[in-house]
């Protein structure tokens, strides 16, 4: 059943007599598609969480003796997603709950939690590709927001902004809106609303939506940027290194193309979704509109799902924890032999190197 009640649900709404869509109010929970955002979201908490637990488990409880910035950023872009995943639950208990209470619960802490770590995400894949690009545009000096104390700061910077966003619609919400009767006419969260929060959610979107433009814009010219530069290099030298070239382009084209699949959908019905729904007088209308937004968000969850991965193929120092413990065995036996001075021109050079490595995705 809930394979097959999407496909039905937007017909099904389509079809409801407008007589009827017009004077029956738009109960939440005879949404026809809830059975499949259960069924999905259930498989994406279950597959993200494990791939984001692996990551966790990489970045924080491993031993890195030297970090870059971009290891700075993707820590924190790996516990933004880790903490985005530990929301889905609530969502998925509110899907599937009838209870007042619970749907109170999932709009006042989980949904702001949800989106909060959604656009901390959003904010630290814009981190890394320009990171990566600077990297290329300099690759001899480093730029002095590439350092680790650098990026350090704009980490808690970018978690203090977002709280604060965050912290204002969750006071307001719980002040104005916990005791308010849900309007009958009005589908999800929106129908906990009071004035002040409706007024609140609409600004907050708002500034969303041109945070993310702004994201976006910056990551479609740091790839052009990266694809220029790249291309002088490559006429540049006598002899191109096509692979390394090639594969420091894939890399950003990757990053860019996950971040446009999963956030551009949302994007495009969120502010839309926000400010003409509330216009919208037919109830099946209504509930078209409120499954292409869940559709959206379902989608943008797949990020979370899709990064890890992306440590893995793109990231060289994530790959090399994976396999620490080997690759320490390995070189303390091979090194036992070797005379003092070369080991430790060895292990200088092995800091060196990794500090190499984890600087590319």
């Amino acid at each position: 059943m809930a394979a097959t009640s999407l496909t039905t649900a937007l017909s099904f709404t389509l079809t409801v007599n407008t007589t009827n869509a017009t004077s029956s109010p738009c109960v939440r929970t005879e949404v026809p598609a809830h059975p499949f955002f259960i069924f999905a979201y259930c498989l994406v908490c279950m597959v993200s969480l494990a791939l984001n637990a692996i990551t966790m488990r990489v970045y924080f409880c491993s031993s890195q003796r030297l970090q870059s910035s971009v290891t700075v950023y993707l820590k924190n872009l790996a516990a933004a997603d880790f903490f985005l995943c530990l929301c889905l639950p609530l969502r998925i208990a509110n899907y599937a709950s009838k209870s007042l209470t619970m749907r109170r619960i999932y709009c006042n802490f989980g949904a702001t939690a949800f989106y909060f770590n959604m656009y901390a995400s959003i904010l630290f894949m814009d981190y890394i590709a320009a990171n990566r690009y600077l990297k290329i545009v300099r690759p001899v000096e480093t730029h002095a927001l590439q350092t680790a104390r650098a990026a350090r700061y704009i980490s808690i910077v970018t978690w203090v902004s977002l709280s604060g966003m965050a912290s204002i619609y969750f006071i307001v919400f719980l002040c104005t809106s916990w005791t308010v009767d849900p309007n009958p006419n009005v589908i999800g969260c929106e129908a906990l609303h009071s004035s002040k929060v409706n007024m609140l959610y609409k600004i907050i979107h708002s500034v969303s939506a041109i945070i993310f433009v702004i994201v976006l814009v910056s990551l479609v010219l740091l790839y052009w940027g990266t694809v220029r530069r790249l291309q002088q290099s490559q006429k540049a030298q006598a002899k191109p290194s096509n692979h390394k070239l090639n594969k420091s382009k894939r890399n950003m084209l990757v990053l860019v193309v996950v971040f446009c699949v999963c956030f551009v959908p949302y994007h495009l019905v969120r502010l839309p979704y926000a400010f003409l729904k509330p216009l919208l007088k037919h109830c099946a209308t209504v509930q078209a509109f409120y499954i292409v937004k869940e559709l959206t968000v379902l989608i943008s969850v797949l990020n979370a799902c899709l990064d890890p991965l992306i440590y893995f193929i793109f990231c060289k120092a994530f790959r090399a924890q994976l396999g620490i413990r080997n690759r320490k065995t390995t070189s303390s036996w091979k090194l036992s032999d070797v005379p003092g001075d070369m080991r430790r021109q060895s292990n200088s050079d092995s800091r060196v190197s990794t500090l190499r490595h984890q600087s590319v995705i």
